[in-house]
């Protein structure tokens, strides 16, 4: 089994197009809007979507409050630091905010929220052997980092 993809309530459909499509960079596949309801489909590479988008029950709605159960987050792996790095580049050119990153160990991540307050994540697998310790425990870690030394630092101090 994998996650074929994931659909997101949203307030405004053009403002949420535009933060998956010019922000994280993924390609608007379908515009449901010309079929006749609110919805919209992006994805990266020729899938036909990892992300779904709708305002069907939530146009110009708030999302929920903090505390209440829902969505933590959505997680978008990229295939090596570089292609991270480079997602964070293109946040940064659009001057937008990044909440923290987060060396897990078998992972480096990037967390922020899309403009509905959707938890995003983004984030490399290290090497499959860097995955365990040496008696086959999984490594668990919590190490914060600036998000911004992903593009400034030219060697992979945060791991290959």
């Amino acid at each position: 089994m994998r996650i074929g993809h994931v659909h997101l309530k949203v307030a405004d459909l053009d403002r949420a197009i535009s933060f998956y499509r010019d922000v994280l960079g993924l390609e608007l596949t379908a515009d449901a809007r010309e079929a006749g309801f609110d919805a919209a489909f992006l994805a990266d590479g020729d899938y036909h979507h990892h992300v779904g988008l709708n305002t069907i029950d939530s146009a110009g709605r708030e999302p929920p409050p903090p505390g209440h159960t829902g969505l933590y987050h959505v997680a978008f792996v990229y295939a090596d630091r570089a292609a991270l790095s480079a997602a964070v580049k293109r946040l940064l050119a659009h001057d937008y905010p990044i909440d923290h990153g987060t060396d897990h160990g078998a992972t480096v991540s990037v967390y922020l929220a899309d403009p509905d307050g959707n938890g995003i994540e983004l984030y490399y697998d290290r090497p499959r052997e860097a995955w365990f310790d040496a008696n086959g425990a999984p490594v668990l870690k919590l190490d914060y980092f600036d998000p911004v030394e992903l593009v400034s630092t030219p060697t992979p101090q945060l791991g290959a």
